[in-house]
């Protein structure tokens, strides 16, 4: 049974229960059923907004501005969900992660994307904005002279799934439309500004007092390698190898690589010291690399033992063995195989420097040299690559589709270091294997603080310019929970306890240590989820506050045009698009897997 059927099964067992209760009349007045769904009243809390109410000319301003922003954001929201609906009737995307019904919920642990780790930051900043969108309600009904009937907390089983006012009909049937207009509008734009300081106070004094701790932060270490049978593993970081410190990925790769020995001395956490005995193997693969390997996750990686003839067990060795042949026969545990040598290049940018070289369909591109410099992976590409700058001419040598070429190519500039640029894309290691006589996954912890607004060190960004300014910063910071889905990293989930050994609390800020990265992730759930709340509420359909606030729009706009039966319009419009953005809403959700 998947998580969602039994999500399914669990709601069903509890609204028996609760209809149980209900019947023998175990639960109070103030709770109301309807099927898995339970309503809280109270009239308490009334006073407070009345005396919250008394300037009303602020209070009015205010929300003519958030009835300004929801127009144009319903209008969005409107277009975007029918152009998504149309995508998907007329090209059914395949079923992924990101568009399984259950990741359309914001419930942690069924939610892919949201894990149980977050669950009480992701609680409070939706307790938060459901109080303060329905608070806005209510302070909008005290402005506006309409009485308040009860007001409360709506549960699907035990989670928070929304909170009311109920305004008072016969009030507010006597208020104008602006009025009401306001009122409707008010809940949607408190999220908003929470929103705007929850992500002020993020990307302004949290994350300038967060740091990333010395040395290359391990995500993990890949089943059967050198480092995980030393027991390196997720949350460790390598600060020294062979008694040279190492602060990024490059380091470590060069500290590697100056080893001769193959028993390496490795520093871990700067405290303890653990002996690495290398061996070299294959612990990843691209699809269709030349020596027709493959190596998925969780899979055994594959020993490499020797190198046209040589017996290799350090990358340094491998190194030596392929330096001055384009061709190396290599042998494995799976056989031996004759493969060119060099970085093997996954995308060529259509508008790069590069375009002009394209491999045969289900042929591979290897670059073997630049400017006269042998490339043997990708790391040799990179660093023949910094040696030169945007402009400079050079030879590139590569194998494609199993023939030899030359191009002549004018380097573009790096979006991240300013170097020379080739505008392709490529796979780590060597001729489509990744081969390390080492074996750990680096976590992007400088990455995430520069994606934040932070200072990610020497970290390069995924999207290099994208975080100068304050919504692409809001932007980015929506997309971290989906970074494997669109930035190539692992997803964010915050500054968990998992994740904040690579980090560090710096400033006027430091004494006050792990309370920094709890902050951080109250405001990071808080924002993001205040966000949702505020753009989910602006879909024009009833019973959402877009869907009223166009009733209104609808009411004003045929109230000044000749026709007979105004109502009747309104109806028509009003229903018309509320079951264009229902069906919208069905078709994302279910379409992937109903129509594909």
């Amino acid at each position: 049974m998947n998580t969602l059927l039994w999500v399914l099964v669990g709601v069903l067992v509890y609204s028996l229960i609760a209809k149980a209760l209900q019947i023998q009349g175990y639960l109070p007045n103030a709770v109301r059923l309807q099927g898995p769904i339970a309503t809280i009243h109270t009239r308490r809390g009334r006073a407070l907004l009345t005396r919250l109410a008394e300037p009303k000319r602020f209070w009015r301003a205010y929300s003519n501005v958030g009835v300004g922003v929801a127009l144009v954001i319903m209008a969005g929201m409107f277009l975007l969900l029918l152009a998504q609906a149309l995508v998907v009737l007329r090209d059914p995307p395949s079923p992924s992660a990101v568009n399984q019904p259950q990741n359309f919920l914001v419930v942690p642990g069924v939610n892919d994307f949201l894990p149980l780790a977050v669950a009480p930051e992701i609680v409070f900043g939706l307790l938060v904005g459901l109080v303060v969108h329905e608070g806005g309600h209510g302070l909008l009904c005290r402005v506006e002279d309409i009485d308040i009937e009860s007001m409360g907390v709506v549960l699907l089983a035990f989670i928070p799934l929304g909170a009311f006012v109920e305004p008072d009909e016969e009030s507010e049937g006597e208020a104008n439309r602006g009025a009401r207009t306001r009122m409707f509008a008010a809940g949607v734009t408190n999220n908003f500004v929470l929103t705007a300081v929850a992500f002020a106070l993020l990307f302004g004094p949290v994350i300038g007092a967060i740091g990333v701790a010395p040395g290359v932060a391990v995500d993990g270490a890949y089943e059967g390698s050198p480092a995980s049978a030393a027991g390196i593993e997720h949350g460790d970081r390598i600060t020294a190898v062979a008694g040279t410190e190492v602060q990024t990925e490059r380091d470590l790769d060069d500290a590697l690589l100056a080893a001769e020995d193959r028993t390496v001395e490795v520093e871990v956490d700067g405290e303890r010291t653990v002996r690495i005995e290398r061996s070299l193997a294959v612990v990843g693969t691209v699809g269709g690399n030349p020596a027709n390997l493959s190596v998925e996750n969780g899979d055994d990686p594959i020993s490499v033992t020797a190198v046209n003839g040589t017996p290799v067990t350090t990358r340094s060795e491998f190194r030596d063995a392929t330096a001055n042949r384009t061709f190396a026969r290599i042998e494995t545990s799976e056989g031996e195989r004759v493969v060119p040598v060099g970085a093997y290049i996954t995308r060529v940018a259509a508008d790069g420097p590069l375009a002009n070289a394209s491999a045969p369909t289900n042929e591979s591109l290897v670059i073997t040299g630049i400017g006269g410099q042998r490339v043997t992976s990708s790391t040799d590409l990179s660093r023949v690559l910094d040696e030169y700058g945007p402009g400079d001419r050079v030879e590139v040598d590569a194998r494609v589709g199993g023939e030899s070429t030359t191009y002549d190519v004018v380097l573009g500039e790096s979006p991240q270091d300013g170097n020379g640029f080739l505008g392709v894309d490529i796979f780590p290691g060597t001729s489509g294997l990744l081969v390390t006589d080492f074996g750990i996954r680096e976590y992007p912890a400088g990455t995430y603080l520069e994606l934040l607004g932070g200072s990610g060190g020497d970290a390069a960004s995924p999207l290099p310019g994208l975080t100068d300014s304050p919504l692409t910063l809001v932007y980015v910071a929506l997309l971290l929970p989906l970074a494997s889905l669109v930035l190539g990293i692992p997803n964010f989930p915050g500054f968990t306890p998992s994740v904040t050994e690579f980090y560090v609390v710096e400033g006027v800020l430091a004494p006050f240590g792990d309370v920094v990265f709890i902050l951080a992730n109250v405001l990071f759930w808080a924002a993001w989820v205040n966000l949702q709340l505020g753009l989910f509420n602006c879909i024009p359909g009833y019973p959402l506050d877009g869907g009223r606030i166009l009733r209104m729009c609808a009411e004003a706009v045929t109230s000044r045009l000749p026709v007979g039966d105004g109502e009747r319009l309104v109806r028509t419009i009003t229903t018309g698009i509320g079951l264009t953005m229902l069906v919208s809403l069905i078709l994302m959700i279910f379409g992937p897997r109903l129509l594909s």
